[in-house]
């Protein structure tokens, strides 16, 4: 039951007691056991990012994003300094512990404390960490930290012809919730936007799931998987697209 009855007979949404609002995530690092999240640092990790950035020679990771690809490591840095050091979005780059060097950004935004809602985007994850458990433990530290500050709904908006992060969104345990028609329009394009989310009351379970995929034990002698994390968040999701 997801609503009650007012004394006119309408229908409302369920109280929700003693909410207080989350406080913003801080600019703190977030560490585990493939990969670190520290707060982007310009000077520390432009050079690393630019140069795992350049292996996707074909600059498939830049088509749906509102910016890049950067020809040169000067205009990269010049990026990362105007828009990745700001409180919304908070930019992370994401530390591979194999190699120690950054090899993907990501990074929270539309950050609503008041509604208790936090959205992850910005994700670029260089050919180094696609297909890693640094990857994939990257995205469950930010949603761990999240519902650990009081938030009540994570989400997870993209293109709808990026169908990589569709999946992605799914695999991680985010339900789909529709398409924003003509939302925006991105380097001279129309964009409509697929939304997904998971809220709070789901986490326990996505946790769970996490924790047992990214266990060492999953992964045989060749690194490969025994279990899909796809496998284990399936019972969670509420709706698939």
């Amino acid at each position: 039951m997801d609503r009650e009855t007012n004394n006119p007979g309408q229908p409302v949404g369920l109280p929700v007691p003693g909410w207080t609002p989350p406080a913003l995530p801080a600019r703190e690092a977030m560490a585990g056991r493939y990969c670190r999240l520290e707060p982007v640092n310009p000077e520390r990790h432009a050079l690393a990012l630019h140069e795992a950035n350049s292996l996707d020679a074909g600059g498939r990771n830049w088509t749906y994003l509102p910016y890049g690809p950067f020809a040169t490591l000067e205009l990269y840095v010049d990026w990362l300094r105007e828009s990745c050091l700001s409180k919304d979005p908070l930019f992370f780059a994401i530390i591979d512990l194999r190699t120690g060097k950054a090899a993907g950004l990501a990074s929270y935004l539309r950050i609503d404390p008041r509604n208790g809602s936090i959205e992850v985007g910005h994700l670029n994850f260089s050919p180094l960490l696609q297909k890693t458990p640094a990857a994939t433990e990257a995205m469950y530290l930010m949603m761990e930290r999240a519902f650990a500050l009081g938030y009540r709904r994570y989400e997870w908006k993209c293109n709808t012809l990026n169908a990589p992060s569709r999946h992605a969104a799914q695999r991680l345990g985010l339900s789909f919730e529709g398409v924003f028609r003509q939302a925006t329009v991105v380097k001279g394009r129309n964009r409509d936007t697929a939304w997904y989310a998971a809220i709070d009351q789901e986490w326990p379970l996505l946790r769970k799931a996490f924790l047992q995929w990214l266990d060492p034990g999953n992964f045989d002698a060749q690194g490969r998987q025994r279990e899909s994390l796809s496998s284990l968040t399936a019972p969670v999701l509420k709706k698939r697209g």
